[in-house]
């Protein structure tokens, strides 16, 4: 882990810089007053064999945290996957079998 120098204000300055909402902000900038790493944790599922785009955001995001010092931790999950989530579509996404999410999964973890 790196040794950080900047001030909680700064680190803030940094996280939240090209983030619309960051809710409570008041708590994330308490809990780098603190002092100590922060555990942050991003979940995704793999519902196909390649990294999207939409991911490289929030990835490019919690390496900030790892580069501040902190924590990351990436779950990549399959109960999306498996169960079809329309993800605020109108139509479901197709329901993937076990065997496909845990080879996306291989094939994601390849790219990440």
């Amino acid at each position: 882990m790196q040794e950080h120098t900047l001030s909680p204000e700064d680190q803030l300055a940094i996280l939240t810089d090209g983030v619309d909402t960051v809710m409570p902000q008041d708590a994330l900038l308490e809990k780098l007053r603190l002092g100590r790493p922060l555990r942050v944790k991003l979940g995704v599922d793999p519902t196909a064999p390649d990294v999207t785009l939409g991911w490289a955001v929030v990835f490019r995001l919690l390496r900030r945290f790892q580069d501040l010092g902190h924590t990351a931790v990436l779950i990549l999950g399959d109960f999306t996957a498996l169960v079809g989530d329309p993800s605020g579509k109108s139509e479901t996404r197709k329901r993937l079998t076990a065997e496909e999410v845990s080879a996306y999964a291989a094939s994601c973890l390849d790219m990440i």
